[in-house]
């Protein structure tokens, strides 16, 4: 079975923020990384497709799929872990996201839909789309 991780990504402001960010590593690298210290102990699960699904500002806003799980040592030392992305950021449906430490697994029928080309286009702010879901609206 599938499992997903979510993450916060702390300091974006938007899915360019993590677009830019992964661009300029991947100057260097030919895959985006991203190092945690603990290893998942469901990494079997996430590499049967599992995607990191980025918390921005308080909601699930995209989505990137997991290529690669390595154990790596930092700088002094100890173990960590390289979590490799697909470089193609997946927009999804807004789900509302309350912040925390470290990540999480997401379950596959707890992820937020992709969205279809035609809604990503209809980037509104996060605040307001917020709004516009614990209003019933949306």
């Amino acid at each position: 079975m599938t499992i997903h991780m979510v993450k916060l990504s702390v300091g974006s402001e938007d899915v360019d923020d993590i677009a830019r960010w992964q661009a300029h590593q991947m100057k260097s690298v030919p895959n985006p990384v991203h190092h945690t210290r603990m290893f998942p102990k469901r990494a079997e699960e996430m590499l049967l497709g599992g995607s990191i699904y980025w918390v921005v500002k308080g909601a699930i806003r995209v989505r990137q799929r997991i290529i690669d799980l390595r154990l790596e040592k930092d700088e002094t030392g100890r173990d960590m872990c390289a979590i490799v992305f697909d470089p193609e950021l997946i927009r999804t449906y807004a789900r509302a996201k309350r912040p925390f430490q470290g990540w999480r697994y997401l379950k596959p029928g707890e992820a937020p839909r992709d969205l279809k080309s035609g809604e990503a286009a209809q980037d509104i702010p996060a605040d307001l789309d917020m709004a516009l879901k614990n209003a019933g609206v949306w």
